[in-house]
């Protein structure tokens, strides 16, 4: 459970319609083995522990009497194990009949849940046995009595429960548990709303929903739904084979989902499925969400609004069971990521297009090096004045080779330029930095900071200048994962009228460009070449004289991996993650590729920039989101710049 990561499962026993006695040996078979594999938390199916087409079978007392007995073995063969349980029965209370979930754990009865929504349509009649419990109302008190049950006397009451019943976890901080029971989910107003609302971070549902065709799609989508809606985990636990076929057919379609995503899925099969929630996330998320409501408060669980139960868990290290991307920007599968690069393209392209419309600029000016980013800035930019119906030569493209140019990325800035129908302007500006190296009593031969900055900053006045002298407008070319490292030169090529790249990370232009070069609509095999070639060109500023002809300064021998950096940026900026589960996430991500002592120089890398940094990110131009992490000081990431990195650091060496 370390680093927030919690093992659940929903399990499908193989039953006996109203064979309770069979039914409790599966059921606590099943709750030993998914113990042995790690799980902390399991749902088993409605009514399991009797079946759920028992009929008018749930209105004898012999099958009741056995469903009881069956839970006490059940509590007898589990008083060792850890793991919570969450178990579907009928339950007697009051002189009526409740379809419930009981939850269990070392041989105990924790909580009694009742279902809140009973269907009586169709094939499903359960009004007819079960009393439905308004969930509006003051919930309604329910006991369970199970003979001979360990430590308590004959007959003994075990708990008394409410129909709203948050279960909290003592020893993992953040998870609670709230249970509801199939149907429910198909509400308009589920009782998980409420259980959200007081806290609960995962959801359990014990169902038992049959099989028609298209049902199964529906269901998933529910199920990932309200994982989405509630920023929760939730478990879905589907009977399957045993129950009775006289009309209906059941396939133990279990899911577990995290916050819209699903994590895991299993049809037409009995056993467990399995998967690791990351409680951290959601709670992370859930204060994020403002229209998210506080957890209800300790009056309002007094007034009766909801139960709270207690389970214990012992603090371990949870085998992290989910992959982790090494590209979390990227969407792994090629259709998704096809479709994620149109899309983005599209939202930035929407962007320059509004602010072109706005300011009435004459021409886009655009700086192109050859290299990644001022590749994708022209991109966008075309895509821009094509909405705009304006010829391509509305761009003009700046090249300004300078002391580290070589002949490759010069000729590529030229080559792609001619192909995307832009105007191309050659501006050299060696003799301009020469001058002002004099003027400032700088030696060329000092290739420091100056040296560098200073050609960076004369690249963006040309710019600014030749904007101002054609009536239009600096698109900047800097990206999102230069701007977390601060790999910008302050007033250089850090400003700009418009920044279309300003929150795509370097990882995700790539394959941006790479896209374009695969799907550009003209099939121009020329463009295709060079933006081949563009993407085999190593990522460099090129501010430092070439050797050779050869780029001579890589960012990356620098700063580290942007693959790398790239994954910090993520878990870090989206998710809030500490140091220490952002290490334990990159060394699963990247296992084989870099060593422990790898991730760690550069994740301390990443820190100690991300820190210094921040007085370039609090002075950006507009630019529009792509994503949902960006780093904008309007709104997305409003920190101080005199920032101390002080704990972040002390626990990495910890």
């Amino acid at each position: 459970m370390r680093d927030g990561f919690i093992c659940v499962a929903a399990g499908t026993p193989k039953i006996r319609v109203a064979d309770c006695r069979y039914n409790a040996e599966r059921i606590f078979t099943m709750m030993r083995e998914a113990d042995k594999q790690g799980v902390k938390i399991l749902a088993l199916p409605e009514l399991c522990l009797t079946g759920y087409t028992c009929g008018d079978l749930f209105l004898q007392d012999t099958l009741l009497d056995g469903a009881e007995e069956g839970l006490r073995t059940i509590l007898e063969a589990t008083r060792n194990l850890e793991v919570l349980t969450a178990i579907g029965m009928p339950v007697r209370a009051g002189g009526k009949l409740f379809n419930c979930a009981v939850a269990v754990q070392r041989g105990e009865v924790v909580a009694v849940v009742p279902k809140t929504y009973l269907p009586n349509y169709g094939e499903f009649y359960e009004k007819r046995w079960f009393e439905t419990v308004n969930a509006f109302d003051k919930p309604l008190n329910l006991g369970i009595e199970v003979p001979g049950s360990p430590d308590m006397s004959d007959n003994a009451t075990l708990y008394t429960s409410l129909a709203q019943t948050v279960i909290e976890c003592k020893g993992m901080p953040g998870l609670k548990v709230g249970i509801e029971i199939c149907e429910d989910l198909w509400a308009s107003d589920p009782p998980s709303r409420r259980l959200a609302e007081a806290g609960a971070t995962v959801i359990l549902n014990l169902s038992a929903s049959s099989e028609v065709v298209g049902k199964a799609a529906y269901r998933r989508q529910l199920v990932v739904g309200q994982s989405g809606r509630l920023c929760c985990g939730y478990v879905y636990a589907d009977a399957g084979e045993g129950e009775s076929t006289t009309d209906l057919v059941f396939t133990g379609h279990n899911m577990i989902a995290e916050n819209g995503a699903l994590l895991a899925e299993s049809r037409y099969a009995t056993g467990l499925t399995i998967a690791d929630i990351d409680i951290q996330r959601l709670t992370y998320e859930r204060r994020q969400l403002t229209p998210f409501p506080p957890e209800y408060s300790f009056r309002e669980r007094e007034a009766g609004i909801l139960c709270h139960a207690w389970a214990e868990f012992t603090p371990c290290l949870t085998k992290i069971r989910r992959y982790v991307s090494p590209t979390p920007f990227i969407p792994d599968n090629a259709a998704d990521r096809a479709g994620r690069c149109e899309e983005i393209l599209t939202i930035a392209a929407l962007g320059l297009k509004k602010r072109l419309e706005h300011t009435s600029a004459r021409v886009a000016v655009v700086g192109l090096s050859g290299g990644l980013d001022s590749t994708l800035a022209l991109l966008i930019t075309a895509l821009a004045m094509g909405m705009l119906h304006r010829p391509a030569s509305d761009i003009v493209a700046v090249t300004m080779p300078c002391f580290g140019t070589t002949d490759r990325t010069k000729n590529n800035a030229v080559l792609l330029a001619e192909r995307m129908g832009a105007s191309l302007r050659t501006i050299p500006i060696g003799d301009t930095v020469r001058s002002h190296f004099r003027d400032i009593g700088h030696s060329s031969e000092d290739q420091d900071v100056t040296y560098e900055n200073a050609q960076a900053r004369e690249r963006t006045q040309v710019l600014m200048d030749v904007a101002n002298e054609l009536g239009g407008l600096v698109i900047g070319t800097g990206d999102l994962s230069e701007l977390a490292l601060g790999w910008c030169t302050y007033n250089g090529d850090h400003m700009s009228m418009y920044a279309v790249n300003a929150s795509i990370p370097k990882t995700l232009v790539r394959h941006l460009v790479d896209y374009v070069a695969r799907d550009n609509l003209q099939k121009d095999e020329d463009l295709t070449h060079v933006l081949e070639d563009i993407l085999d060109t190593p990522v460099s500023p090129e501010l430092l004289p070439a050797v050779q002809g050869q780029i001579s300064q890589r960012t990356e021998d620098l700063v580290g991996p942007y693959e790398l950096h790239d994954f910090f940026l993520y878990y870090v900026l989206r998710w809030g993650f500490r140091p220490k589960k952002v290490l334990r996430l990159a060394e699963l991500a990247f296992d084989r590729v870099y060593s422990r002592e790898v991730i760690l120089k550069w994740l301390r890398t990443f820190y100690r920039r991300f820190f210094s940094q921040q007085f370039k990110r609090s002075c950006l131009p507009d630019g529009p989101k792509v994503g949902n992490a960006a780093l904008s000081p309007r709104g997305d990431w409003r920190m101080p710049s005199d920032a101390v990195v002080r704990l972040w650091m002390e626990e990495l060496e910890g």
